[in-house]
């Protein structure tokens, strides 16, 4: 019976994982899922499967082929009914939340955008420590008691001492015949990874804007998280200056001012140096922008900076263009311009909602 529930189980999750490859790009899209989302599950819509059953009826009240009427009479009453409503051509929906981990969101997620697994940069690593049963001695606790080796080392004794009966083979370990496990430290290399997001918060960056970023942003962490044993994030604002923020400020605040792009890089760089050496970590530094600068000399330092400071400590550099109807647009161009020789630069133009799947390969789709 149990491994029948457990094949019924796997079917019923295989299933569930084929709705939500289908839906994929409407939940990304709409955002849906934010809202639902726990420590480590999240509650996905599927639409629901209903299998069919018998249903039970009084066994007083009549049934199909039971009571008064002549073939050919409609069943459930007049032929004309007296319904007032109208009929409708479309299914009903039924609705069905299942939870899913984030583990497995993120292996959908690169199943369906055909992500590659990241290939983490050689010296992109730290020791992690981990204890391993390896060996055996003589003494420990008794649940760590190891009934092999305490039965061969009272069958020797016994043996050696001449008191083994092969006929009545009884062996009784003594205090001196008991072994129990005991283990060893192992250090072993452990992926590590921070995202650096930097957003405009100057007036152009709208409501909808910081939407779109904010979905993106929950699943470059669902994929990233399910290639890193530890992920950290930082969140960085700017208009005309930039500070190191939360994670609800970095989504929530609106600003007005002019935009210099420069001293979000500047943060940037600052805190790789100090708090990320590029040895012990794997870095991807995410802004997002309506590609609005103040002027074509911050551009030429954003370049210089990059450069310089940011893409040789790197994984990669990922730049967003968010469309507004009150930003020029222009950054993107001059990245491309000045970088477009430099395959760490990854740029993507976000038009809508409708384009943060595109976007989203872009970025990732590198497996850098």
């Amino acid at each position: 019976m149990s491994l029948r529930v457990d094949q019924d189980h796997s079917r019923f999750r295989a299933i569930v994982r084929g709705k939500i490859r289908k839906n994929l790009r409407k939940y990304i899209s709409q955002g849906e899922l934010l809202g639902k989302k726990g420590k480590d599950l999240v509650s996905i819509p599927v639409p629901q499967i209903d299998v069919p059953r018998f249903r039970l009826n009084d066994r007083q009240s009549g049934g199909v082929g039971q009571g008064d009427g002549d073939p050919g009479d409609p069943l459930g009453g007049d032929a004309d009914g007296d319904g007032t409503g109208k009929a409708g051509e479309q299914a009903g929906e039924h609705i069905l939340e299942v939870d899913v981990t984030l583990e497995e969101l993120a292996e959908i997620l690169g199943e369906e955008l055909e992500l590659p697994d990241i290939e983490d940069r050689g010296k992109a690593k730290i020791i992690s420590a981990k204890d391993r049963y390896t060996g055996v001695r003589r003494t420990g606790p008794e649940s760590l008691r190891h009934f092999r080796r305490t039965y061969r080392q009272a069958l020797k004794r016994q043996i050696a001492s001449g008191s083994y009966n092969a006929a009545r083979p009884i062996i009784i370990p003594v205090r001196e015949d008991r072994r129990y496990r005991s283990w060893n430290t192992e250090v072993e290399p452990v992926a590590n990874a921070v995202i650096v997001y930097q957003m405009d918060v100057s007036g152009s960056m709208g409501d909808e804007q910081k939407e779109i970023v904010r979905i993106e942003s929950f699943w470059i962490d669902t994929w990233l998280r399910s290639q890193y044993k530890g992920l950290e994030s930082r969140y960085i604002i700017h208009d005309a200056v930039a500070r190191e923020v939360d994670r609800e400020t970095f989504f929530h605040t609106r600003e007005s001012g002019g935009t210099m792009i420069s001293s979000a890089y500047k943060l940037c760089a600052q805190m790789i140096d100090s708090d990320y050496p590029p040895s012990e970590w794997n870095i991807y530094p995410f802004h997002f922008s309506d590609g609005d600068n103040w002027s074509v000399d911050d551009t030429l330092l954003c370049v210089e900076l990059l450069r310089t400071k940011i893409l040789p400590r790197v994984n990669m550099f990922c730049y967003g263009q968010v469309e507004s109807p009150y930003g020029s647009g222009q950054f993107i161009k001059d990245l491309r311009e000045h970088l477009a020789d430099d395959d760490r630069v990854v740029t993507s133009e976000i038009r809508d909602k409708e384009a943060i799947v595109d976007s989203i390969k872009d970025f990732l789709g590198k497996g850098r």
